[in-house]
C-alpha cells in the first residue's frame, strides 16, 4: 500500500502524519485490498473561519477510486470527520464487492 501525506499551504509536522496514520489504520482493518491512499491537508484564504481547514483523502482500491473532503476550523476534527466518512464509504464499497448470492443448501441437493 502506497500512502501520500502532503500538505497545502501547511507544514505536515510529525504529530499531524502519526494523528493520519492512526485514523486511517481503522479504514484499513475494515477492508485489506487498499491499493493506494492520498492525504492532502490544506489551509485556504477564507473569510469564514469554520470552514477554512481542509482534509481530502483519495483512496484507490481495486476498481474504484473513493475521494472524500471534509472542512472544519478545526484541522483534527476535519481529520475525524474525514476519517468517519471514508469508513462508511469503505464499507459500503466492501459490501458491494462482496458476493451475497450464495447458492441456497437445499438447491445444492437438488443438483446432486
Amino acid at each position: 500500500m502506497n500512502l501520500t501525506i502532503s500538505g497545502h499551504h501547511l507544514d505536515v509536522t510529525p504529530a499531524l502524519r502519526d494523528y493520519v496514520l492512526s485514523k486511517l489504520d481503522r479504514v484499513t482493518r475494515h477492508f485489506d485490498q487498499v491499493v493506494d491512499i492520498n492525504v492532502l491537508l490544506r489551509v485556504e484564504k477564507m473569510k469564514e473561519k469554520e470552514r477554512r481547514q481542509k482534509a481530502e483523502v483519495t483512496v484507490h482500491v481495486k476498481g474504484r477510486d473513493i475521494f472524500v473532503e471534509q472542512a472544519h476550523e478545526d484541522l483534527y476534527a476535519a481529520i475525524d470527520q474525514l476519517m468517519d466518512k471514508l469508513d462508511r464509504q469503505v464499507c459500503r464499497h466492501k459490501d458491494r464487492v462482496q458476493d451475497h448470492h450464495h447458492a441456497a443448501a437445499k438447491r445444492l441437493d437438488l443438483l446432486n
